[in-house]
């Protein structure tokens, strides 16, 4: 299992309270392809998950976003692959830090997908499905992220460098 830490800036010395956020990836890895959200709109990749609601567990919070990001019915979940927790100053009152913990683990889906149900920040972003090979997507993200004229998804490098892990995992 592996299990990162992110700094997206120098964070204070003393940090005072943080808000906590917890999330959740899906790695759906079939025929030396992962199936991923590209967005149209910056060129890059990201694993179909997100945030955790109240209430909902890990398997609740898959299946939710790998229906509405990809359009996917997940059939399985298996064993946690590994988390990144990634760390920033916070924007919400009353916290001086941020802290989110994304939680990978490895799917299987129905052969089929349907129609994704997107936010609008998302389809902004131009989200789509896209079956991509690990090198594929590792060198799509590395150039992105050599572009200093891009606003870069805060969500990149974490992706970067879970889908480093990946290629440990399972190119070996």
């Amino acid at each position: 299992m592996f299990r990162k830490e992110l700094y997206r800036q120098p964070l204070p010395t003393q940090p005072g309270r943080t808000f906590e956020r917890k999330a959740v990836r899906a790695v759906i890895y079939q025929h030396h392809k992962l199936l991923m959200v590209y967005s149209a709109n910056v060129g890059d990749y990201k694993f179909p998950g997100g945030g955790i609601l109240p209430g909902e567990s890990h398997l609740e919070a898959l299946k939710r976003e790998t229906r509405e990001e990809v359009g996917a019915a997940l059939t399985q979940m298996g064993t946690l692959l590994g988390l990144v927790d990634e760390f920033d100053l916070a924007i919400e009152p009353g916290y001086e830090l941020f802290k989110m913990t994304s939680f990978y683990y490895p799917v299987s889906i129905q052969k089929h997908l349907t129609h994704q149900h997107l936010d609008d920040y998302e389809k902004e972003l131009g989200f789509t499905p896209a079956w991509v090979s690990l090198e594929e997507a590792i060198q799509t993200n590395q150039e992105i992220l050599k572009n200093p004229h891009l606003r870069m998804p805060c969500w990149t490098q974490r992706e970067l460098e879970v889908l480093r892990e990946l290629q440990l995992l399972y190119e070996d």
